[in-house]
């Protein structure tokens, strides 16, 4: 593909958008925005570099694929007043609650789509994209798009019936994530580490546990243990969150954003 539009350029698209040309796989003239406030939209192009334009239509037209990022219940207006102009290109979803099933139903048939949820950790190219299964791009297209996205990290292929979980946990649970790392820096701080030395030291310790854990292929537990001597300090720590019920908390999260989703 020569061109994107980006349909809205909230928090997800600008991560997106900064990470495809972060990773060299997109210039700055390759993409293009639209969104309903245009003084905010020219100051985005000016920090990230796409090419803002002055109207859905304008951007679509000069797209060969068009990501579709605006507020899901924005979409139905959204494609309605698109019209025709969508027809022959290739639709991307970032929405969540949007899967093929859904936008096929209203597009032409000569619209090609792709349901993708990612997550703002793309930004730095360690995102988590996760494809639907059920899409209608041509096999080379979509080899293209997920080389594209690959670029952003770790790209993954679910059935349909799966998308809203895989969207719950991997872009919802960052937020969950950045309340621990602020929790942990604010325990460094109480014992009399300055705050920007307690952010860089937990959020290290995030990445290198998660590294870990990815490279080694390790149960999650087994890694734990590994870090719990007998009578020891962190097996004082783990006691100490069982106690608090974390896990239980940490699934009772999730629980509470399918509720959300499915109401």
């Amino acid at each position: 593909m020569q061109t994107i539009a980006f349909i809205g350029m909230g928090n997800m698209a600008q991560a997106l958008a900064q990470g495809f040309i972060s990773s060299g796989k997109l210039s700055k003239e390759q993409i293009y925005a639209s969104a309903p406030h245009m003084d905010k939209l020219r100051k985005n192009a000016e920090k990230i570099g796409f090419v803002p334009a002055s109207s859905n239509r304008e951007a679509v037209e000069k797209a060969d694929a068009v990501f579709i990022a605006c507020k899901p219940y924005q979409i139905e207006t959204v494609l309605a007043d698109l019209g025709s102009t969508l027809d022959g290109k290739m639709l991307v979803s970032i929405a969540a609650g949007w899967d093929f099933a859904r936008f096929s139903k209203i597009v032409d048939p000569s619209v090609r789509i792709q349901a993708v949820m990612p997550n703002t950790p793309a930004m730095v190219g360690e995102g988590v994209l996760v494809f639907e299964e059920t899409n209608s791009l041509e096999p080379e297209e979509r080899k293209e798009l997920m080389e594209l996205f690959g670029t952003l990290g770790l790209v993954e292929e679910l059935p349909s019936h799966l998308m809203g979980i895989a969207g719950a946990v991997t872009g919802c649970a960052p937020a969950f994530v950045d309340m621990m790392i602020e929790a942990y820096s604010d325990a460094a701080v109480k014992y009399g580490i300055a705050r920007e030395t307690s952010y860089r030291l937990i959020s290290q310790m995030v990445l290198g546990a998660a590294k870990l854990q990815l490279e080694t292929g390790e149960h999650p537990g087994v890694l734990k243990d590994k870090v719990c001597s007998p009578g020891g300090t962190t097996i004082v720590g783990v006691a100490a969150l069982e106690q608090e019920g974390f896990r239980n908390a940490c699934i009772r999260s999730i629980d509470a954003v399918m509720k959300r989703s499915n109401s």
